[in-house]
């Protein structure tokens, strides 16, 4: 195996308990578990998607950078001469010239005019909400085995698949899935399951998003829903629309398909959408059906979503009216989206079949770590020029400039020198306060903390969020959110990184800025538990 190969795996020894039966009844056993990790960003930073954010960086800092040199030559001119003679001087130029200096004024005035009607609109963050179920729909995960054994008809193999996967997903013994799946009495992958989890977990964050903002259902003008599996007709916005009796022109669109990055998928949507309708409202809506999206075959690499994703919904009211100002917690400052569905791996990674049996699930590649990392790598290498500071752009930009010029040196030693060099990669920590990482598993948390040098108190609402909440799939950035929240941790002008990533595949990133200190909310998701958090995992 070539060593670039061996690099990108990692091995673990894993104690299996007492053999029950065979010739190895009653002894110890264990097994070695070899998996992929994510790609180490230190080695493979691509130049071009650098260069692309060095490209957005210019392109709006161009008429900024002209500024300074105007300033420049205007005082070279004026700090030559006396106030009395500037005065003298304008007075002349005015008396003999008015109409040139009225038609300057003239310019100048229309010229500021059409610049602040052409900038883009503030879109603000005015509030979201979190949906959190019953206490009857509470799961431990002994209990999730119990139930994986009903459906799996008790298949030991694949239960203890199951058992070693829950072991070590990060998840703890008190999310939530629906009572259908809970009695495995019947088929929970129907039309009529589906839109009544729809109905339970939407409703259930709207409602709290309509009390919390006060803002009536009739005012919004743009509503986004996301969920990736379930896509009955009518669509799930328009079983929203019906539900709260929405206005006829409301601009309303359903993204499908789109895997756990849909929910900032949806927030880059309805920033377009406000800007080209101003003094208006936008609800984007994310969510999964998790027993719609139920697996009750036997193939492994289908069985993973079963043990990872769980119930749960948000829904966010973004505005871009100025009144909205002194009330949004937050103010949209960039969003930066990468796809890599070119590629096959990459398409084929998370991908929705039937297996032998002729059961529907998600089959997840064996490679996804890999194939997950190249699109993370892509997206903050981006993202990088928008954010850093200044110092932090050149020192990367030099030592990248620096590996590209001098790796194909002739002199060999040296070149193989420069090449083992590790170039320097940002502290994105002085970019962003908080970070809201995607919780798609204990095992991608680690690599991508890793990967980034974070410290555990950066990837504590993860965490956390994993393991009170499950992997809530596009949701799950806003529980995170929520729990920074619930710990009165968002202060005014702290930046917040909210990075997700899903089927496609696709990597996302959305920055906001705190426009106030945010207090404890009177409704949140963690108001019951959060003194108990973090917890050790």
């Amino acid at each position: 195996m070539a060593r670039s190969e061996r690099d990108l795996l990692s091995t673990e020894i894993v104690n299996r308990g007492i053999e029950s039966s065979g010739p190895n009844a009653g002894s110890l056993t264990f097994s070695v578990r070899v998996r992929r990790r994510l790609p180490d960003f230190l080695q493979s930073v691509n130049l071009k998607y650098v260069k692309l954010g060095y490209h957005y960086l210019i392109n709006h800092a161009i008429y900024l950078a002209t500024i300074p040199v105007l300033l420049l030559v205007f005082s070279a001119e004026v700090g030559s001469l006396s106030r009395e003679e500037l005065w003298e001087k304008l007075w002349e130029d005015t008396r003999h010239d008015l109409a040139s200096v009225l038609g300057f004024f003239g310019v100048f005035v229309f010229t500021l005019s059409v610049y602040f009607m052409s900038r883009p609109r503030s879109v603000y963050l005015v509030d979201f909400a979190c949906y959190r179920p019953s206490d009857d729909l509470k799961v431990t995960r002994e209990q999730f085995i119990e139930v994986a054994g009903k459906w799996s008809k008790s298949d030991e193999a694949s239960l203890d698949f199951q058992r070693r996967i829950m072991k070590s997903s990060g998840i703890g013994d008190e999310t939530y899935i629906p009572k259908v799946v809970m009695s495995a009495e019947e088929n929970c992958m129907t039309m009529k399951h589906g839109r009544l989890e729809a109905s339970m977990v939407m409703f259930g964050a709207l409602d709290e998003l309509f009390e919390k903002t006060k803002v009536r259902p009739k005012d919004v003008g743009i509503l986004v829903v996301n969920c990736s599996i379930f896509n009955p007709t009518p669509s799930l916005s328009a079983m929203i629309i019906n539900h709260y009796k929405m206005r006829g022109n409301i601009i309303s669109y359903n993204l499908g398909g789109m895997g756990c990055s849909a929910g900032v998928i949806g927030v880059d949507l309805a920033r377009d959408m406000l800007q080209a309708n101003p003094n208006n409202y936008a609800v984007v809506v994310s969510t999964e059906m998790v027993g719609y999206n139920w697996y009750a075959g036997r193939d492994r690499s289908m069985m993973i979503p079963n043990c990872f994703f769980r119930m749960g919904c948000s829904a966010i009211l973004m505005s871009n009216r100025r009144r909205d100002y002194h009330r949004a917690k937050y103010r949209l400052q960039l969003i930066v989206r990468t796809h890599t569905g070119a590629d096959d791996r990459s398409f084929r990674s998370v991908y929705q079949e039937e297996d032998e049996q002729g059961f529907r699930g998600l089959k997840v590649s064996k490679n996804i770590m890999e194939i997950g990392g190249d699109a993370l790598k892509t997206n903050i290498t981006t993202l990088g020029p928008l954010v850093l500071p200044f110092s932090e752009q050149l020192f990367f930009f030099a030592t990248l400039v620096w590996r590209h010029l001098f790796s194909g040196s002739a002199d060999k030693s040296r070149s193989s020198s420069l090449a083992s060099t590790k170039p320097y990669i940002p502290d994105y920590k002085l970019a962003f306060e908080h970070f809201c990482v995607h919780a798609a598993s204990k095992t991608v948390l680690d690599e991508l903390q890793k990967n980034l040098e974070l410290s555990e108190k950066n990837m504590e609402a993860s965490r956390m969020t994993l393991h009170r909440f499950g992997n809530t799939s596009s949701s799950s950035i806003w529980y995170e959110l929520a729990y920074l929240e619930a710990k009165e941790r968002v202060k005014r002008g702290d930046r917040v990184w909210q990075i997700a990533f899903g089927s496609g595949f696709k990597c996302n990133s959305v920055v906001w800025q705190a426009m106030r200190r945010v207090k404890k909310p009177a409704r949140n998701p963690w108001l019951d538990c959060v003194d108990r958090y973090p917890v050790a995992l």
